[in-house]
């Protein structure tokens, strides 16, 4: 009997076993949504194991299950499903959209809500927004993607320039309008790669960014970058190779045109002597520019078990720019970890970094680069064609017959040694605690440095700019580092019929900017470039410096929903700044936000036209630290002096203490409509917005000059500017039938900014010229008026002779062909007294329009984008229409003559003198066809052969086509002005046009390839 009952276990353990053997199998399948359309990325997870995978390109997927395995199939923006395994060998599922949380789930500041619970003024870009087209920063890939977000190059198309972003126009003068970033939590951090972005907002209005107060003026950009998900392990590798060539170049004259335009000019100054005209017909612009290329490549790992997630990615970029002698290329890291440690503990881990190396020509300079030179772009447009590269003896040919002498620009190009290079690193820790049901606290601590070393060398074969001095060397090293602390809680309560999210925290962080500058002239050899600074007959006076600034905070928000129909959120966040003055280290800047669903109402609710309708209103003080520190105290600055024939060091008083010096404060109110129409394939966004910036940090020159202070510019708080504007952002989904998509994203937004008060509401007065231009005055600041307006005089048309036409003048001594201007204090003369405002470079409005279409495998994006209005001052036509330098065939064929007088263009060799007139000022208005991309996803069958997951194919296409009035070679213009200073942190010095890198004409070819 006991034998028996033993073979009988035995017996139904192998049946169990052989079952099991035979149950195990691989389960097939497609994702796809209501509409029929496959769904990519979609992630399937046998739940209570780490078994897992995700859905192709196609939509398709494998997975190894058993009978009664559940599975969870999981995408963003779909509802979330739950199936048993019974024993099909096919599964096909549907998800669908979760329009009761509006698909998505937005990031906000120490937090996330969901998007139809967003009280303030919020822009999602999504990821495949991002990597529409290949950049090197993902901050260029916003441009016309976001409204109210105006993006630009500092320098337009060259390697490695820093990129400009204002939201909501300049919310100040003096200080930085740059927004803050915030990337995994770190504030203040390096902008990653677009390809490891999994989402980026951008905060706008005060409501949204007064939790990062004393920072939130500018507003604020949060990026989350790629996390791992459970599953199989996923490899994708993209890689870009891109040909570039210039989007645009001036006609200018050849040699045999030059010289007769050089006759002319001397024709019409009495000048007998004809023009010696030299042997060549160079071509600068030709010898300068060259077809560039960009290759982009990116391995990325992801994965995880339900206990812990990883991402990790290596990039490498490389351009070779469109300017002999320029690129750019960086290696980059990142990596994010996240550990479930039990049920109520996680950790994480982010670590980003990368070293930059760029090779840089000189561009966009202000007239001093050295002692008788210039950037290389205004050389090749001022150069005379009749030179050529070298002369006889083989040494590089110099400007010497008209004008300034200076070097040639192709040995500019190619002799100048221009190196920088950076390094960036990012350490981001996390640890998230349940403390209770309801009850959470996280804490971060991180750290980031940033080092760049600039080395420069002028070596002797420029014969202007360094051969009498045997070469010019400098080096600057710059180290900059931040430690950010923060700590906060965050609770959740199920309160009735309402849901209330409370947090509080406190925040640290501390920055430190450490720099050092030494240089050199008189080498034996050029060989060693800038790295044998000791072998220098001449040293320079070296130079460095040391700054630190901390702000600890304290911050609070709460939301409350209350029937899903009322949303109210109030935040409140108290700073405190080193670098503002002892009586106003602290200040408290609040917001509060209401939220009205409408369409949640009794009256709407089972509307079949209106799906969503959300009223948004809001108010809030956001502020502004961006100074440097050390400025509210009372200040010595160094001096060389001599005594008893000997050189000593000394000290003078540079300015004196300011102990109420505070922050820059905007007052903010939004208001804002979200409506969706016909179940939410018509998304529209509109919000108005004003905001008040009040205490402006200026400069002020009132104190007398018997005082001592060598410093004329002491900052005080006097001053107020005043923005207001809309923004509307449309999305349709025009055609969602079977294969076939087509899918619209509209933005537009217009800002109105003017200066409300200044100190003693006088006109501020700057300049934005080369030095070597005849006024120092080129733009000026008004009470009543916009921001940066235009400054010179107004031109009236061209002096034909005889009378002058009432209320005009020539410039003392004019004749026939000269221009006139309009005399604006009738005094019978042109003078300084006649300067007037004569252009506006503040756009009208700006836009983006994107459509994308897709249909089975293939898929086709086209972006446009472009501003109406705004006004633009070529200086560089000044600077060629003033008879020293080449010329546009234009002028040259259109200027007055005794013959040609039916124009508006003066005689050559006019009494001009470079003026700073409306004669210059253009309409800056343009449609740019910004991207074109056409992608094709191989079959699934046919990757399947390969043994790979998917496979795209794409190409793309860049600046194919620009829309546009303006003469000069791009309307995006963005020169920084005779200061020299970076024009990131500008907010006056706009619409000018002198000497900029080109923008370029990509053509990009790209693989994705997921393993």
């Amino acid at each position: 009997m006991i034998l028996r009952t033993k073979l009988m276990l035995v017996g139904l353990l192998f049946l169990n076993i052989s079952l099991f053997a035979q149950d195990t199998r691989v389960l097939t399948g497609t994702v796809s949504d209501a509409d029929d359309f496959t769904l990519i990325g979609v992630n399937i997870l046998v739940t209570g194991t780490s078994r897992g995978t995700s859905t192709d390109f196609d939509g398709n997927y494998e997975l190894e299950v058993s009978t009664g395995d559940v599975l969870q199939f999981s995408y963003t923006g779909y509802v979330s499903q739950t199936i048993t395994v019974g024993n099909q060998t096919e599964l096909n599922v549907t998800l669908a959209g979760d329009a009761a949380v509006l698909e998505e789930v937005v990031v906000v500041g120490y937090g996330s809500r969901k998007k139809s619970d967003i009280t303030g003024a919020v822009s999602s870009v999504k990821s495949e927004e991002l990597n529409a087209f290949p950049v090197l920063d993902a901050a260029q890939a916003l441009q016309g993607r976001a409204a109210g977000v105006v993006v630009q190059s500092n320098n337009g198309g060259e390697p490695g320039a820093p990129i400009n972003i204002k939201i909501r126009g300049n919310t100040s003068i003096s200080a930085n309008s740059s927004p803050l970033i915030v990337v995994d939590g770190f504030v203040g951090a390096t902008m990653p790669q677009a390809n490891d972005i999994a989402s980026m907002e951008v905060l706008k209005d005060a409501s949204a960014t007064a939790i990062y107060g004393s920072r939130g003026s500018n507003g604020v950009i949060l990026v989350t970058t790629k996390k791992g998900k459970s599953g199989r392990l996923s490899i994708e590798l993209n890689s870009t190779y891109a040909t570039q060539n210039t989007a645009n170049e001036l006609d200018l004259l050849n040699a045999d045109e030059f010289a007769d335009y050089q006759n002319q000019i001397r024709a019409n100054n009495g000048i007998s002597t004809p023009y010696p005209q030299g042997p060549a017909d160079t071509d600068w612009q030709d010898l300068i520019y060259q077809s560039g290329n960009t290759q982009n490549h990116q391995l990325s790992l992801s994965g995880g078990s339900d206990k812990v997630n990883f991402y990790a990615s290596g990039n490498f970029f490389d351009q070779q720019g469109i300017v002999v002698n320029s690129g750019f290329e960086r290696a980059t890291f990142l990596s994010n970890i996240d550990a479930q440690v039990n049920d109520k503990f996680k950790l994480g881990l982010n670590l980003f970094g990368s070293r930059g190396t760029k090779d840089g020509v000189t561009t966009q300079s202000d007239g001093s680069v050295t002692v008788g030179g210039d950037d290389v772009i205004s050389l090749a447009m001022r150069f005379a064609p009749d030179k050529p590269v070298q002369d006889e003896d083989g040494n590089f040919t110099t400007n010497d017959v008209i004008g300034d002498e200076v070097d040639n620009p192709f040995a500019v190009a190619t002799q100048r040694v221009d190196e920088t290079v950076t390094d960036n690193f990012r350490a981001n820790v996390y640890a998230n605690y349940d403390i209770l049901k309801n009850l959470s606290f996280k804490t971060t601590f991180g750290l980031s440095s940033e080092n760049v070393s600039r080395g420069v060398y002028q070596p002797s074969s420029l014969q202007i700019t360094a051969s009498a001095v045997g070469g010019r060397a400098s080096v600057v090293n710059t180290k900059r580092t931040s430690v950010l602390s923060e700590n906060y809680l965050t609770y959740t309560k199920e309160i009735g019929k309402g849901a209330l999210t409370l947090l509080g925290g406190y925040s640290y962080q501390k920055n430190k900017n450490e720099a050092f500058a030494a240089a050199g002239t008189g080498f034996l050899s050029d060989a060693f470039s800038y790295y044998a600074l000791s072998t220098a007959t001449g040293l320079l006076q070296p130079a460095s410096s040391l700054s630190e600034t901390e702000i600890q905070s304290q911050f609070g928000r709460l939301n409350y929903d209350y029937d899903n129909r009322y949303l109210v959120t109030a935040t409140v966040r108290r700073d405190g700044a080193s670098n503002f003055a002892a009586n106003n280290k602290y200040a408290v800047f609040p917001s509060a936000a209401l939220g009205w669903k409408i369409s949640n109402e009794d009256f709407l609710i089972d509307n079949e036209t209106i799906s969503s309708l959300k009223l948004r209103v809001s108010y809030g003080v956001t502020g502004n630290p961006s100074i440097s520190p050390y400025q509210s105290l009372a200040r010595f600055a160094s001096l060389y002096a001599s005594r008893n024939g000997q050189t000593v060091f000394a000290i003078t008083p540079d300015q004196p203490a300011n102990p109420d010096l505070k922050w820059e404060s905007s007052y903010q109110t939004n208001i804002g409509v979200d409506l969706g129409l016909i179940d939410n394939r018509v998304n529209l966004s509109v919000d108005y917005y004003n905001i008040d910036t009040k205490d402006l940090i200026l400069g002020n020159n009132g104190i007398p000059e018997y005082f001592g202070f060598q410093n004329d510019e002491i900052l005080t708080n006097l001053g107020e500017i005043n923005n207001r504007g809309f923004e509307i952002s449309l999305n349709t989904k025009n055609i969602v039938k079977g294969d076939f998509r087509w899918s619209t994203d509209f933005n537009l937004s217009a800002n109105k900014n003017e200066v409300a008060a200044l100190i003693n509401d006088a006109d501020l007065f700057g300049n934005a010229a080369p030095s070597y231009f005849s006024h120092d005055r080129s733009y000026v600041l008004r009470v009543g008026e916009e921001v940066g307006l235009f400054w010179g005089y107004e031109y009236s048309g061209v002096y034909q002779g005889g009378d002058l036409p009432a209320g005009t003048q020539t410039l003392t001594g004019g004749v026939a062909g000269d221009p006139l201007f309009v005399d604006t204090d009738g005094n019978g003369e042109i003078t300084e007294a006649d300067r007037t405002i004569i252009g506006n470079p503040n756009p009208d409005f700006t836009f983006g329009f994107t459509n994308n279409f897709t249909y089975k495998n293939f898929d086709l994006n086209i972006f446009f984008q472009g501003a109406q209005g705004g006004d633009i001052f070529n200086m560089t036509n000044v600077q060629l229409n003033n008879g020293d330098a080449n010329t546009t065939r234009d002028y040259f064929n259109n200027a007055w003559t005794p013959t040609n007088t039916d124009t508006d263009q003066p005689r050559v060799g006019n009494n001009s003198n470079r003026e700073i007139s409306s004669r210059f000022v253009e309409d800056g208005s343009y449609i740019r066809l910004k991207n074109i991309a056409l992608g094709y996803n191989l079959p699934t069958a046919t990757v399947e052969k390969l043994g790979i997951g998917g496979i795209r194919l794409s190409v793309s296409a860049q600046n194919l086509l620009t829309i546009t009035d303006y003469s000069g070679l791009d309307p995006e213009v963005n020169y920084f002005g005779a200061s020299g200073d970076n024009n990131t942190s500008s907010n006056t010095v706009q619409g000018f046009d002198f000497g900029n890198y080109p923008t370029v004409k990509s053509f990009n070819f790209s693989l994705n390839v997921q393993f």
